[in-house]
């Protein structure tokens, strides 16, 4: 029972502390760190959604162009 203690100790002490280390190191406030991951975060779960459908789109647009003709006579 002492091992997930410790596990979970260290990971609170070495882990959880990037925000803060990231704004020491770069001289600003952790707010505006944790703020910025926030936003990235959202930025990519939105803009990977804005992508599929923007392919998807594409594709179903280019299957309606070049639909693949059986014969000459389906002109």
């Amino acid at each position: 029972m002492k091992a997930p203690h410790n596990i979970r100790l260290y990971f609170e002490r070495n882990g959880f502390a990037v925000s803060t280390r990231l704004a020491e190191l770069l001289g600003m406030k952790v707010k505006s760190v944790r703020l910025f991951f926030i936003y990235a975060s959202f930025a990519t779960l939105v803009g990977g959604f804005v992508l599929y459908l923007t392919l998807a789109f594409w594709i179903r647009l280019k299957d309606m162009i070049y639909t693949k003709r059986s014969s000459v006579f389906d002109l």
